[in-house]
């Protein structure tokens, strides 16, 4: 397995960052597998996908940059700059525009585990890779990015609460498979086999996306990054930038407020389209912060419809740490599976 070695003062400074590069990136892996893990996804990939495949298949020397920059066992570094807090897309993508093309071609020769393809031995990967992550951002990112951003913000939130709560133990065994505390300064990143690394007085952060993807990456001398958290060989040990990118907790695109308030036209009938989406929702412990990101619907309706559901005892509340935590109580349970929306949004 792979685990860094992260002292208490490491782990303690460090924080959540919101990243519109990171969100595109994993964007572009979800298209590039074509396939989706829930419906929100296969949703998104209905209407994102054809448009995709058609500019790989004008471009075929980008789609076999894709191909290898996504690799079987790891991600080309240079198209996964770690992130910087505050970065627009804009400023993240000019890292990738900007990195030297020989470090292209050798990140992309370590993907491939192999030797670089014919066609791929030029000087503008950085450039055709910066332009495909573009078109993905304008395309298919952020349209809804305010949405999304929300969504990210409710998850910051519910961690953070986590943490109070908690602690960090808490939060690293549940950032995504594969990561735990071991105990020891020892926080484990991923389930392979990678030399584990000391990270004590680096930079540390912890990077929300909305598709169901994962992985970490730095920067230190050399920046390494590996697909769904995989860690791979080399680079100098020190001090630098070391993120770890884990899928939130919420549900990707799509219409939320008609699949979460329509998942039972029973219970939309009993107690209202709203009302019923956010009892559906309360599946799992939410904050009101993360039921108006869902949910759509603004503060003052979403605090009104847990009101009207407390009251009736179909929801029940409680403190962790700073935020107010609602979950759906037994009789909550029984009434939305009754009426077949008991995991309509479930993640």
């Amino acid at each position: 397995m792979g685990w860094w070695q992260v002292n208490a003062d490491t782990l303690a400074g460090s924080r959540f960052v919101i990243s519109p590069l990171t969100e595109t990136f994993a964007s572009l892996k979800l298209l590039h597998a074509g396939a989706g893990r829930h419906p929100g996804e296969q949703e998104w990939l209905h209407a994102r996908l054809p448009g995709y495949r058609a500019v790989l298949a004008a471009d075929p020397v980008t789609a076999l940059l894709v191909r290898a920059g996504l690799g079987r066992s790891w991600i080309a570094d240079f198209l996964t700059p770690t992130p910087r807090d505050g970065e627009s897309f804009e400023e993240g993508v000019a890292r990738v525009r900007s990195a030297d093309p020989s470090d292209a071609r050798a990140h992309l020769r370590t993907s491939l585990a192999g030797p670089l393809p014919a066609a791929l031995d030029r000087d503008d990967l950085p450039e055709r890779a910066a332009a495909l992550l573009e078109h993905v951002w304008e395309t298919a990112v952020r349209p809804d990015w305010e949405r999304r951003r929300r969504v990210l913000e409710a998850d910051v939130v519910a961690r953070t609460a986590q943490v109070s709560q908690g602690g960090w133990a808490a939060v690293l065994d549940s950032l995504r498979p594969g990561t735990r505390w071991l105990g020891e300064s020892r926080f484990q990143v991923n389930l392979h086999e990678y030399p584990p690394r000391e990270i004590s007085g680096a930079e540390l952060l912890f990077v929300p996306v909305t598709p169901k993807a994962g992985w970490v990456s730095w920067e230190e001398r050399k920046q390494r990054a590996g697909p769904e958290g995989r860690e791979g060989p080399g680079g100098p040990e020190g001090r630098g930038r070391y993120a770890v990118v884990y899928p939130c907790t919420g549900v990707l695109a799509g219409d939320r407020r008609r699949r979460a308030g329509s998942g039972s036209a029973a219970l939309g009938a009993l107690l209202g389209p709203g009302r019923a989406s956010v009892l559906v929702l309360l599946a799992r412990p939410l904050s009101t912060t993360q039921l108006v990101a869902l949910t759509g619907q603004g503060l003052g309706s979403v605090g009104r419809h847990l009101r009207v559901l407390l009251d009736a005892g179909l929801v029940r509340r409680r403190r962790a740490g700073r935020s107010v935590l609602y979950s759906r109580t037994a009789a909550g349970d029984a009434l939305a599976e009754a009426a077949g929306g008991g995991g309509a949004v479930r993640s």
